[in-house]
């Protein structure tokens, strides 16, 4: 068995797991007793110059320590998402193997030799008993014909993963199937739980679906928190009016507030409005965000108040001395607060659960709960569309972490 082989199975790859966190082990020890002896070292060392280069010495023994911390952390989070990203490539079998499998690992059935389908990779539908007594017989399908199609199936057209054609469904002997462990990055789980989430004699809502209604939601409410809460936050931060501070800490005491104590409040105003199962319930009851505008608040009264001077020395009003200055200035923190907004928008899971009943009015939360229910222990796919759901996050942090940094590390700083 050649190498790749070998870390396709379950005591291969666990071997390999094994065999790294060993020699990790073994380099951290050697690395951390080298260092402790120069730190000893350089404490007992005579006062001098030796003693001196010492101390760089140690002090940069000291940073790598740190930087080791982080990493091991780092490590720490990473091997999660490692772990559904790879889930998502394996099959059924694999993907609930009590052994770890660290790798993208799936069993592949091929037919031996003399059957019709020389070593050719096969899909199995199923296993019966024949007329011949004491024999099995498998019904395959070569994977090349294994495909997704457009179907009609209890009256409503739905996608399935089906024979085509369907000719090219054999019957063989059971014993005559080989299966064995392969490294695989086919897209099989992708497409499943992109297809498959909730069926109904209405037809087949995907994941296209609930991306769609999450997208929309997500960036309309974000964009409206974002405008209501700097129109606020300039307020707090250089208007003068009476009981300024008395209403800021009002806004923030809400804070404190569950968001569970305002579901059934929000839920009856929008009843009364007609606006249940809607996109606007979705939306409206996430125009404003107290956090929001504290950050904001923050961030604004670190502007200096020359630029005020300057402006209405120009003729300038205070609406457009805020859109025309303060938000060019404040780009960083409108970044980190549109991400913080984006994200409680995207990840909502129990607020569109108890406003939407329709299927196309759903978000991908609600989506993947469905799929969650539906596809019960077929980890292989849950963790598929688990992956789609933290794509657009990972890639969103990825582009605007600089800002998201500098957003942070400017707030409240005079």
């Amino acid at each position: 068995m050649n190498p790749i082989d070998l870390l396709a199975t379950a005591d291969g790859g666990l071997t390999l797991f094994r065999l790294v966190l060993r020699l990790g082990f073994a380099l951290f020890l050697i690395v951390h007793l080298a260092g402790l002896g120069l730190i000893l070292v350089q404490t007992f060392s005579p006062v001098g110059e030796r003693r001196t280069k010492l101390g760089i010495i140690t002090r940069k023994i000291g940073r790598f320590f740190i930087y080791e911390c982080l990493v091991i952390g780092s490590i720490v989070m990473t091997v999660p998402f490692y772990w559904m990203v790879v889930t998502s490539f394996k099959d059924a079998e694999t993907a609930s193997s009590a052994d770890p499998i660290w790798t993208p690992t799936r069993i592949q059935a091929t037919v031996l030799p003399g059957e019709g389908l020389d070593m050719i990779p096969v899909h199995i539908l199923g296993v019966s008993q024949s007329e011949v007594a004491g024999e099995e017989i498998a019904t395959v399908v070569p994977m090349e014909n294994f495909r997704f199609r457009r179907i009609t199936e209890g009256g409503a057209r739905i996608t399935r993963q089906v024979p085509d054609p369907p000719e090219s469904v054999m019957r063989v002997p059971a014993n005559a199937v080989e299966r064995n462990p392969v490294i695989s990055f086919a897209m099989d789980n992708y497409l499943n739980a992109w297809y498959r989430p909730e069926e109904s004699s209405r037809g087949q809502v995907n994941f296209f679906t609930y991306f769609f209604v999450s997208t929309l939601t997500s960036v309309l409410a974000t964009t409206g928190t974002l405008m209501t809460s700097a129109l606020a936050a300039f307020a707090f931060a250089r208007l003068r009016f009476w009981g300024k501070n008395f209403f800021f800490y009002v806004i923030l005491a809400t804070m404190m507030v569950p968001g569970q104590v305002l579901l059934i409040p929000n839920f009856l105003i929008l009843s009364n409005m007609g606006m249940l199962d809607t996109y606007g319930a979705l939306i409206v009851p996430w125009l404003a965000s107290v956090f929001t505008i504290f950050l904001m608040r923050q961030f604004f009264m670190t502007i200096p108040e020359d630029l005020w001077d300057a402006a209405r020395i120009d003729g300038a009003s205070r609406f457009r001395y805020l859109w025309q200055i303060v938000v060019p200035l404040s780009r960083p923190v409108f970044i980190t607060a549109g991400i913080f907004d984006f994200l409680n928008n995207w990840n909502s899971l129990l607020w569109p659960l108890i406003v939407t009943s329709s299927p196309n009015r759903r978000t991908l939360m609600v989506g993947l709960q469905n799929l969650n229910d539906d596809a019960g222990a077929e980890f292989h796919i849950l963790m598929a569309a688990s992956c789609f759901a933290i794509l657009p996050i990972v890639i969103l942090f990825f582009f605007l972490q600089r800002f998201f940094i500098e957003g942070i590390a400017r707030t409240g700083l005079k």
